[in-house]
């Protein structure tokens, strides 16, 4: 089992940017001082929820800063990027780090992020399948052109091409956000591991490994890859000495940064969105994921590995909104939770 963070930079209630982008930093060196295998990077444009709007030039920052954790975006938003760049800035991380990069892309959502990288809706709506076959091709072929409905260019070379950056070695990861049987359906044709969102539990997510394990037989992938994919499932960790008190912290900061961060979306076109209920969401994520002592904590993830076949986590681990206690929760997740999943 691998046991990685997943660091939002989020911008709690009466904070400043700069203070959430120093403790996700923080968080992520104290990773790797606690032994945890990876650290996942999100991505958001314009709102508080998540302060870092380019996750592949954090992991970059990360990377250059540490010398064994494995650094992932999760995600890079695909419709906003234009794959070719983001080939280039995958390959050359992954060279440069000595293959600890991973790469994790997304859909995103209808926000006004694709208003302003002009983009546009239909890059959302219809252009995801385009732009994630052109990144692999980027990362797998040494000359590419392409003559799609959104990129059209001349075949040029792929320069730093990965498997040469490495002397043969693979390129890097590509794990791809799923939340929806479509998405789910695309990864799996592709043969790429899927990363599932914390606002699920156990059973949706062993039915999406199902439904990926199905489709990917149908597809002509094979045993082996099926059985090697490397599934990630996100979620919440927060430790203390009692159930109590670990649900207390989480209770008394997350539902209003959570508020504050998705009151923020903006869709581009001004359709209606549903709006989580703030508190009942935290209540959510506390009883799906492991929140509490370090034997319930490691349990937990122990019976979703089992329910489910992952066994790489990215678990959010600053939901308490403060950098000393976040500190100390990455660092008891190492010493009080990893050992217990030997």
């Amino acid at each position: 089992m691998r046991i990685g963070s997943f660091v939002l930079a989020a911008q709690f209630p009466g904070q400043g940017q700069g203070e959430a982008l120093h403790r996700a930093v923080r968080s992520a060196q104290v990773a790797e001082e606690a032994g945890l295998d990876s650290v996942w990077l999100a991505e958001h444009h314009f709102v508080p929820y998540g302060t870092c709007p380019s996750a592949v030039t954090l992991a970059a920052f990360l990377l250059g800063g540490t010398r064994r954790i494995r650094v992932g975006t999760a995600v890079s938003v695909l419709p906003t990027a234009h794959p070719v760049a983001l080939g280039e800035q995958a390959a050359l991380l992954h060279a440069a780090s000595g293959a600890r990069f991973s790469l994790g892309v997304g859909r995103g959502g209808p926000w006004v992020d694709l208003e302003v990288f002009g983009a546009g809706l239909r890059a959302y709506e219809e252009g995801f399948p385009e732009s994630l076959d052109l990144l692999l091709r980027w990362l797998r072929e040494p000359h590419v052109g392409a003559a799609g409905e959104r990129f059209a260019f001349r075949e040029v070379p792929v320069v730093p091409r990965p498997s040469e950056a490495l002397a043969g070695g693979p390129g890097p990861e590509v794990v791809v956000a799923c939340t929806s049987p479509a998405s789910v359906r695309l990864a799996a044709a592709r043969g790429l591991p899927m990363l599932l969102g914390m606002h699920v539990g156990d059973e949706e997510k062993a039915e999406m490994v199902a439904l990926w394990r199905q489709c990917a037989r149908e597809a002509g992938r094979s045993p082996e890859e099926i059985d090697g994919a490397a599934h990630v499932s996100a979620g919440v960790a927060q430790i203390a000495d009692r159930r109590t008190d670990a649900v207390e912290t989480l209770l008394k900061a997350m539902p209003g940064w959570l508020k504050q961060g998705l009151d923020a979306h903006v869709t581009v076109d001004g359709r209606a969105r549903a709006r989580r209920d703030p508190l009942a969401y935290t209540e959510l994520l506390c009883g799906l994921h492991p929140v509490g002592t370090p034997r319930l904590c490691a349990d937990r993830l122990a019976a979703t590995a089992e329910r489910t076949g992952i066994s790489r986590f990215a678990l959010l681990v600053e939901g308490s909104g403060d950098l000393a206690a976040t500190e100390e929760n990455v660092r008891r997740l190492g010493a009080d939770v990893l050992p217990r999943l030997v």
